[in-house]
């Protein structure tokens, strides 16, 4: 039985078709996949609210028919292109510095895990994902 729920997009990788969801509820992340968008592929992007609902799939949590909360804000919102290695300008705090929130920084860690070794198990991207953002968080290089 699946069931309704609400979450925000930790990453969506447009090319490869897949990413994560962290459920408003808390618990662990849910895969999503382009197959169960119901809307433009393009307007997924981490951070955003969805709502989905939660199955069981062979190797864990599975979302499906994946809609925006916000459609209409996606609509009008055309993605945000950054040159690689540099933050968009509305990403930069007084000081001129990038500083992320925890979703962002997950979700950019991930590609980059990702990136670097593309044998890394779903369960390992999460280990290390969890510990270096926990040492993120004890030198204040996060947002919140």
């Amino acid at each position: 039985m699946a069931v309704l729920m609400v979450g925000k997009i930790l990453r969506f990788d447009e090319v490869r078709g897949y990413g994560f969801i962290v459920p408003r509820e808390g618990g662990e992340d849910v895969f999503m996949h382009a197959n169960d968008l119901v809307d433009e592929k393009y307007l997924y992007q981490a951070g955003r609210e969805v709502e989905f609902y939660l199955e069981m799939g062979d190797k864990g949590p599975k979302a499906s028919e994946i809609r925006l909360l916000d459609r209409q804000a996606a609509a009008g919102r055309a993605p945000v292109v950054v040159p690689a290695g540099r933050p968009a300008v509305e990403d930069l705090d007084d000081d001129g510095l990038d500083v992320l929130t925890t979703a962002e920084f997950q979700a950019e860690l991930t590609e980059a895990l990702i990136e670097a070794d593309g044998t890394l198990t779903a369960a390992q991207l999460k280990r290390v994902r969890t510990r270096v953002t926990e040492l993120a968080r004890h030198h204040g290089w996060l947002e919140g």
